[in-house]
């Protein structure tokens, strides 16, 4: 047998191979069906597999990238909806009223919590493990009430659980129910998911290597459960083989595994296949790519490296790529896209949504743009603009009975600050309708949002003023798409190739005594974004110390770059 006829035999065998795992979940007939799969397994082409020839289908996640990225790839086939937004538009369509969100509601009544009840009360935390006796419910329903019937993430979820739960009548019929990542999923959405299924064909698909997202009181513990065939009215599959990443990749990915369960770790972890799926196109990628990439570096150092590295990548491909890097924290990657800017590399997006902050007394204003006597619009300014004494006031005087709305409040006895909210609407109106502002009005409103434009008038006149000849960057950079984030903030994402920065251990492992399951997986979830290439830098060139996740993977898989 010649060598082409060899290969050619290999690749096929290895089609009919990952065809056959296809198959069995395609032409199996079970109404509950769940799959585990690593990342670029082929969830996407079973998705839509299953979605053929039919029109009432709906599919379920909470990553907004995914659905970005679902929503084309099964347009036509399935509505894509995360949880809260499927929730909010199926309470709008069966009580036909007005359901409005604002993702940090909880935020805000734990605030009143603290204030009025003196008391620290995690309301998501109650809703995610549906803690429904909690007697601080009735506080966060009749605070959500005053603020003019908002719901926050957690809650509108929360509210259709009950109100299927009340009335089972209502659950709605889909000829196909899809869930993805439900490794990421908590007892609140587990119980949605379960109300959907008795009604509707469901599959379940994540996998518990991929878990991330424990800050929403998400477990693993579901979908081990239901994949575990003995206690569950599932039926489990697997989908072994990944097609995204390179062999070195898929490699390493198993080396971190197996020392893991070796040292004792991952040990309700499911028993399962994650195998380097061989094709012509994917062992000519693994060729060029044959090991891993790791350096030492300073910190200042790593935006230089990255530079020099996505140059080096560009000279040999001569062709577009793209580039994710991702950062243990949001300070990390805010550092390195600033430094990466200021050597003119400036097609740059910052992917991290970064969701859990206070709310920002722009936020409030635009809610005052929309409903000028929004009680929450109105509490939200509130506690930006006045001292914390004047606030916790005003703040209880709304926690009387039969108290009247914030605004009447403010103008009976806080004159002063609904002058100044005026006059921050009366600009915010001009700028909507495109109308000619003063120039006081609106440094005092950029001034209030602390929006700086003098940075940015300074950072433009600057690179104006540059002469061409110092300008560092290749023209021919300059379009290639580069995407930086956190490790939470990588999922669902993907790139040619992956920088991960700062893997010393004091980022990548919380408790430097005991190693955790959700260490590994902040290791392992970055590692397989990365279709081509992956680099990982640490900043600790002063002491030399190897992270210990790297001496998990086998010597011959890591390219160590010497950085001087």
């Amino acid at each position: 047998m010649d060598k082409t006829t060899e290969f050619k035999d290999k690749y096929e065998r290895a089609k009919k191979d990952r065809q056959k795992y296809l198959d069995a979940i395609l032409r199996a007939n079970d109404e509950k069906k769940i799959v585990v799969g690593g990342p670029g397994t082929g969830k996407t082409y079973l998705f839509k597999e299953i979605l053929k020839g039919k029109s009432n289908t709906l599919t379920l996640t909470f990553v907004n990238s995914l659905v970005e990225d679902l929503s084309l790839e099964l347009y036509g086939l399935s509505e894509v909806r995360t949880l809260h937004s499927y929730a909010r538009s199926e309470l709008k369509r069966q009580t036909n009223k007005d359901i409005k969100i604002f993702p940090k509601l909880s935020d805000v009544i734990k605030e009143d919590a603290n204030i009025l009840l003196a008391k620290k009360v995690n309301f998501d935390e109650i809703f995610h493990n549906r803690d429904d006796e909690s007697k601080y419910i009735k506080f966060y329903k009749n605070r959500k009430n005053y603020y003019g019937n908002f719901y926050g993430y957690s809650d509108i979820i929360f509210a259709l659980v009950k109100y299927f739960e009340t009335d089972r009548d209502k659950i709605p019929y889909y000829e196909q129910v899809i869930v993805d990542e439900f490794q990421d999923f908590n007892k609140l959405e587990v119980s949605l998911i379960e109300l959907l299924s008795e009604k509707s064909p469901i599959l379940l698909v994540g996998d518990d290597d991929q878990a991330l997202y424990d800050f929403k009181h998400a477990s693993t513990d579901y979908i081990r459960q239901k994949y575990n065939a003995q206690k569950s009215d599932y039926t489990p599959f697997n989908l072994p083989y990944c097609s995204r990443s390179t062999r070195v990749i898929v490699n390493a990915v198993n080396d971190i595994i197996n020392s893991a369960v070796e040292k004792g770790h991952l040990r309700d972890r499911i028993n399962k296949k994650f195998e380097y799926f061989k094709s012509k196109k994917r062992d000519k990628v693994s060729k060029q790519n044959p090991n891993i990439i790791y350096t030492q570096l300073y910190d200042r150092q790593i935006p230089w490296f990255i530079e020099k590295e996505i140059k080096s990548i560009a000279n040999k491909m001569r062709d577009m790529f793209s580039v994710l890097i991702i950062s243990p924290t949001r300070t990390k990657v805010r550092s390195i896209i600033k430094n990466l800017d200021s050597k003119g590399i400036k097609n740059i997006k910052d992917d991290d949504k970064h969701p859990y902050q206070q709310p920002t007394l722009l936020e409030g204003l635009k809610i005052l743009l929309n409903h000028k006597n929004s009680n929450l619009g109105w509490r939200i300014v509130s506690e930006v603009l006045m001292p914390k004494e004047k606030f916790e006031d005003l703040l209880k005087k709304t926690y009387k009975e039969g108290v009247n709305s914030i605004s009447e409040i403010m103008s009976d006895n806080y004159t002063e600050y609904t002058g100044e909210v005026g006059k921050l609407l009366t600009v915010l109106k001009k700028v909507k309708k495109n109308k000619q502002v003063e120039k006081h009005a609106l440094n005092k409103l950029l001034e209030k949002i602390e929006l700086n434009p003098y940075e940015k008038t300074k950072d433009l006149l600057r690179k104006s003023i540059m002469p061409y000849s110092s300008r560092p960057i290749n023209p021919g950079l300059k379009k290639i798409p580069i995407k930086a984030t956190t490790i939470q903030g990588s999922k669902g994402l993907s790139a040619d190739y992956v920088f991960i920065t700062h893997l010393e251990d004091r980022y990548f492992i919380q408790n430097q005594e005991k190693i955790s399951d959700r260490d590994i997986y902040n290791f392992i979830v970055p590692l397989t974004r990365a279709k081509k290439g992956v680099f990982l830098i640490s900043s600790n060139k002063r002491n030399g110390k190897k992270p210990t996740f790297l001496k998990w993977i086998k010597k011959d898989r890591i390219n160590i770059s010497n950085s001087d």
